[in-house]
């Protein structure tokens, strides 16, 4: 995960930066709104969010569960524990309990059946409102951002750009997750395992 460009700007949003944003977002329309706390909250692609169906948020365990487009296979999922009052938004707007209701439980049922440029327009309008600007502020800068903040010793890659004498640069609250819940990826060209929640693993 490299953390800042050639030009040395950074590439993540700081705890402050992310809670500027996170307010900004309350404003937007609904569906923005969901949409950058995803972002925000769960770490993940644009691309993954947009692909994200009814069926995949799981309200009674706490997590969503994002299709991983990067792999080369089909298939590929992983986990992430969001806080419940995130959920509790998203059931709200996207009606996520009478979609899974139905025939399919919402496998067919995209929550934000928008274009990949319409979604990455919304991001920018919250990050503009926020008075965000430069290379973090975009959703990969969000990515960033959760990586961050979820870096610890025991994950850092012996060969990648984060190493154990480089401290994390940022930190912020992140929800818990049982830590016999494990998800395995890849980081600096090599596998690691990550605990789901504390450890997220970035590719």
């Amino acid at each position: 995960m490299q953390l800042f460009d050639r030009d040395g700007s950074r590439k993540y949003l700081t705890v402050a930066e992310r809670a500027r944003f996170l307010r900004a977002a309350e404003q937007a329309p609904r569906e923005a709104r969901t949409l950058c706390m995803t972002l925000a909250w769960s770490g993940c692609r644009l691309s993954e969010a947009l692909a994200l169906t009814a069926d995949r948020v799981d309200l009674a365990g706490g997590v969503l569960v994002f299709a991983t487009l990067k792999k080369r296979q089909d298939g590929v999922y992983r986990a992430v524990p969001v806080p419940p009052s995130f959920l509790e938004a998203l059931d709200l707007v996207h009606g996520i309990r009478e979609a899974q209701r139905r025939r399919g439980h919402g496998a067919a049922a995209r929550l934000w059946p928008w274009s990949r440029m319409t979604g990455w327009r919304a991001v920018h309008a919250v990050m503009d409102a926020a008075g965000l600007s430069g290379p973090a502020a975009s959703p990969k800068g969000l990515r960033h951002a959760f990586g961050v903040a979820a870096v610890s010793p025991s994950t850092w890659c012996r060969n990648g750009s984060v190493t154990p004498s480089s401290p994390p640069l940022a930190s912020m609250p992140m929800p818990s997750a049982p830590r016999s819940k494990i998800s395995h990826g890849k980081c600096g060209g090599k596998r690691e395992i990550s605990r789901l929640g504390k450890y997220p693993t970035f590719d």
